[in-house]
């Protein structure tokens, strides 16, 4: 499995195109193959930062979620609304049997 995180700082006054383009995102990858769980939060320390989370099962759903168009736009839309370049960190986490 794999933990995706990332943050990005919207400008005051694209704060809430940009939230809705991150609730769309989230939505649409949520339908995705792979996709075990994703989300977006406002930072409580930094209201203009969201914080996106995600788990997806393998690299394959992974790059192939990042190959999708819509993940294309919303890099876009991310990139024209953003005050602050977007962090993204991908780690790689090992199953455990649960007990």
């Amino acid at each position: 499995m794999l933990v995706v995180t990332g943050t990005v700082t919207a400008k005051p006054e694209t704060f809430a195109e940009l939230r809705q383009a991150a609730l769309d995102h989230v939505a649409r990858s949520r339908t995705e193959p792979g996709c075990l769980t994703h989300g977006v939060s406002v930072d409580c320390e930094a209201p203009l930062r969201l914080v996106f989370y995600e788990e997806w099962s393998d690299r394959a759903a992974l790059d192939t979620h990042f190959a999708q168009a819509g993940s294309a736009q919303f890099m876009a839309t991310v990139r024209a609304l953003c005050a602050a370049s977007a962090r993204v960190r991908i780690l790689p986490v090992a199953d455990r049997p649960p007990g």
